[in-house]
């Protein structure tokens, strides 16, 4: 798919460092500021796939800054401006080695645990009998490690702390603050028609004071239900309408691909990757309310390259 950013190689004033993630490539400029590039790719099961999706590194990217602008008030984040569609620009921070999940419903991984007669989940005891796509008395709390590579694994709160992984202070601390944006975030979906189901936080320090980094509720990280029909389906069993990448999970799935050794991923043709493309874009105008403004995607690189160097002359 040209048109679409799948690697960058930038080499930006006072740059010291560069990280390619799995969507994102960040620049370290000086000893105190990041510049985030949302690329175009795709990934799953934690691979990253062949073709990039055209428009979702911005539709990811402005999602994300909408959230971060949304609960400043309750935690300070990382942003400081947004350069490009496709590209913030914020504090450094030194990452917590967790990433802080709250589930809000039993789905997914979770429910894959639970069906399989686990009661358990990071720590945290789980009633019986609970059925696929249950709500929660309330939201539980279920950090994963940050793996550099492969896997994020399940940890629960005492052994992050017995681990020295974050202090018991400051984990603490972390757990209100995913609470809280979590009830933000169940607000603001809720407020358009739809049900924050689970998501993901990741927190750093500076200065001694925890900041939000990264991205948030974006469909990357998140996971949202329709609320319209939500109980119909699951008094019925049914599977709830989502919006998520989890639509993308289940063509791989269905396509025999799950991420394991020996798997192929199978073709993605330009007509596959321009629904993709349409349901990222479906997603955005359905989280923020807005509609979304195409970015001139000519050459994407030059635009990338042309404002962050603007904005760091600066």
């Amino acid at each position: 798919m040209k048109n679409t950013l799948v690697r960058t190689d930038f080499n930006f004033p006072g740059q010291t460092h560069v990280y390619h993630g799995k969507v994102r490539d960040v620049y370290s400029i000086g000893e105190d500021v990041l510049v985030m590039i949302a690329t175009d790719r795709i990934s799953a099961f934690d691979v990253i796939l062949p073709q990039g999706i055209p428009y979702k590194g911005q539709v990811l990217n402005q999602i994300a800054a909408k959230f971060l602008d949304a609960t400043a008030d309750i935690v300070p984040n990382w942003k400081l401006a947004v350069p490009d569609p496709m590209v913030t620009v914020g504090v450094k921070c030194d990452p917590f080695k967790v990433e802080m999940v709250i589930r809000g419903y039993l789905t997914g991984s979770a429910w894959r645990a639970y069906k399989a007669g686990e009661r358990t989940l990071c720590g945290i005891s789980l009633p019986e009998g609970m059925k696929e796509n249950e709500k929660f008395p309330t939201p539980i709390v279920t950090p994963t490690t940050k793996a550099d590579e492969g896997h994020d694994e399940n940890i629960s709160k005492e052994e992050i702390i017995a681990q020295g992984l974050v202090s018991k202070e400051d984990y603490e601390q972390l757990e209100k603050y995913t609470q809280a944006l979590f009830q933000r975030g169940t607000e603001m979906a809720a407020s358009k028609g739809l049900i924050l189901v689970d998501t993901k936080y990741e927190f750093g320090k500076k200065d001694g004071k925890i900041y939000l980094i990264d991205e948030i509720h974006t469909p990357d990280s998140s996971r949202y239900f329709y609320a319209e029909g939500y109980q119909e389906r699951f008094d019925k069993g049914e599977e709830q309408k989502q919006l998520s990448k989890e639509f993308v999970r289940k063509w791989l799935m269905e396509n025999g691909f799950q991420g394991k050794e020996g798997q192929q991923v199978p073709e993605m043709t330009p007509e596959y990757c321009e629904s993709v493309s349409e349901r990222y874009i479906e997603l955005y105008e359905k989280i923020t309310g807005e509609k979304f403004v195409k970015a001139d995607i000519s050459d994407v690189p030059v635009r990338i390259e042309k404002n962050i160097t603007n904005y760091l002359k600066q």
